[in-house]
């Protein structure tokens, strides 16, 4: 009887496998892709070597004025002498330690909340919350308790921004998980002022609302009264943000399944515990993105308050670029500007979709 010795396994074609395999199924695949690859390795030619050159090999890099600035590239040293500036506004130099210790302190206090296996991470975060405003309020603005006071008219920079950010992000949030939650209640009056309240905000511009913020709104104010600039942006950022993220919330709250709230109706639960316990959880997780764009817009509208004069980071720069010691340099500072804004923004973006991973159950399409 003759007995069959199979072959060995013929290897697969040199064209299907390793980076030759990649770059004919992703870039070479047929005629058009083949087309669109080589016009977009064209333009990659056209505008990285000439950005390389620019920005790294022909830069200066040392001096203190713009006289050493000798290179056909960008003059870093101008954002190298105005970095202070930049990072701090007017903020006095010799209490710049409070501001690095309000940031040093925020860092310190939310490491934990990073951390999986904390216990009671809920109640640490809320007191966080409740304490660090408190505590960072009294650094960066003093006068009380022994730390002289600091006007927020001196605060700029990327100090400035973040602040705006940050005041902005926790009180939006929470406002408008409200908001959509009276949008969809059953109590009619609650339901108007939530609609009213979404769509009168959702209706005008962000600009408009800075603007009347600071300049209409002390007209009506009795006389005598002084109401901080920066506190009544701060005010119209959060209200306006919040109609937003109302909007947001609220389609993740249509999209949960009527059974989800008759299950918890039937384990007894009230209102709130329902919403607490079952229905928001389920509702934020299916609007992350929406959340962190929203959050990312907002970061970036920050520098909308320049129409009320305020210094943030980026009006920060405009100013350096008219001193006429520095003329000629908005492109190096713009540019600086564009890089800071993107480093923000991408983080929030990179940690949006670690937490769609954290959170996904399995009910991704």
């Amino acid at each position: 009887m003759q007995t069959h010795t199979f072959k060995p396994d013929l290897p697969p074609p040199p064209m299907s496998v390793g980076v030759l395999g990649w770059l004919r199924s992703n870039l070479f695949s047929n005629w058009f892709n083949t087309l669109l690859t080589l016009l977009a390795a064209y333009l990659v030619w056209l505008i990285v070597p000439p950005l390389v050159q620019w920005a790294f090999i022909e830069a200066d890099w040392n001096g203190s004025t713009r006289f050493d600035c000798t290179g056909e590239g960008a003059c870093w040293v101008f954002i190298k002498e105005r970095f202070s500036q930049f990072m701090y506004g007017f903020y006095p130099e010799e209490l710049r330690w409070r501001v690095d210790l309000t940031l040093w302190l925020a860092v310190i206090g939310a490491a934990p909340l990073f951390v999986p296996m904390m216990p009671r991470k809920a109640i640490y975060g809320l007191a966080f919350l409740l304490v660090y405003p408190l505590l960072a309020f009294w650094l960066l603005h003093g006068g009380f308790f022994g730390l002289s006071e600091v006007e927020t008219s001196q605060w700029g920079g990327l100090l400035l921004t973040l602040v705006i950010a940050a005041v902005g992000i926790t009180g939006a949030l929470p406002l408008g998980i409200l908001l959509a939650l009276g949008r969809r209640s059953e109590m009619p009056a609650i339901r108007v002022i939530c609609v009213t309240f979404i769509e009168f905000w959702r209706g005008v511009p962000l600009i408009t609302v800075l603007f009347m913020s600071s300049v209409m709104l002390p007209l009506f104010l009795p006389e005598g009264m002084h109401f901080d600039k920066l506190m009544r942006a701060l005010i119209g950022v959060i209200l306006f943000q919040s109609a937003y993220i109302a909007e947001v919330v609220r389609g993740g709250l249509q999209a949960i399944p009527k059974g989800q709230y008759e299950a918890a109706a039937a384990m007894g639960l009230g209102y709130w515990r329902m919403m607490g316990l079952v229905i928001l959880p389920q509702a934020l997780k299916l609007v992350i993105p929406g959340i962190v764009n929203t959050f990312i817009a907002l970061f970036k509208d920050t520098s909308l308050v320049i129409i009320i004069g305020l210094f943030d980071l980026l009006n920060s720069i405009k100013q350096a670029t008219t001193d006429p010691v520095w003329l000629g340099m908005a492109t190096e500072g713009y540019v600086f500007a564009a890089l800071v804004f993107w480093i923000f923004c991408f983080g929030m973006s990179r940690y949006s979709m670690h937490l769609e991973r954290k959170l996904d159950t399995g009910h991704k399409r």
